[in-house]
């Protein structure tokens, strides 16, 4: 297997292969929500507490869910700044959460985060 040429890359966690530039931040902003503080015995206190809130009803979830995610994405990718986070609910109960995040160069993207 032959390693990309760029500094920021990782496996990809589904299929083969590896992500690079966007798809890697994406894959880490989605493993830092999706991982529960706690859950990792030698980091304690990576990833984020967003698992509590999954089951409120979203008008009550949603403030607690925009901190958490602007907190562990502040904390874990220094590769973006957090602009703004939107929660959605696409069908009957599938959360979205969006981070709508700002690069160093300026360019502003998203990153669609289903926990």
């Amino acid at each position: 297997m032959s390693f990309p040429k760029t500094a920021h890359w990782q496996p990809a966690l589904e299929g083969d292969g590896y992500v690079t530039d966007l798809a890697d931040i994406g894959q880490c902003i989605e493993t830092i929500l999706t991982t529960p503080k706690g859950s990792q015995p030698l980091r304690p206190d990576f990833g984020s507490d967003i698992y509590r809130y999954i089951d409120y009803p979203i008008n009550t979830a949603r403030p607690h869910l925009v901190r958490e995610t602007v907190e562990a994405i502040k904390k874990w990718e220094p590769r973006v700044t957090v602009k703004r986070v939107q929660i959605t609910v696409k069908g009957d109960s599938q959360l979205v959460i969006t981070p709508i995040c700002v690069l160093a160069s300026g360019v502003e993207v998203s990153f669609e985060v289903r926990p």
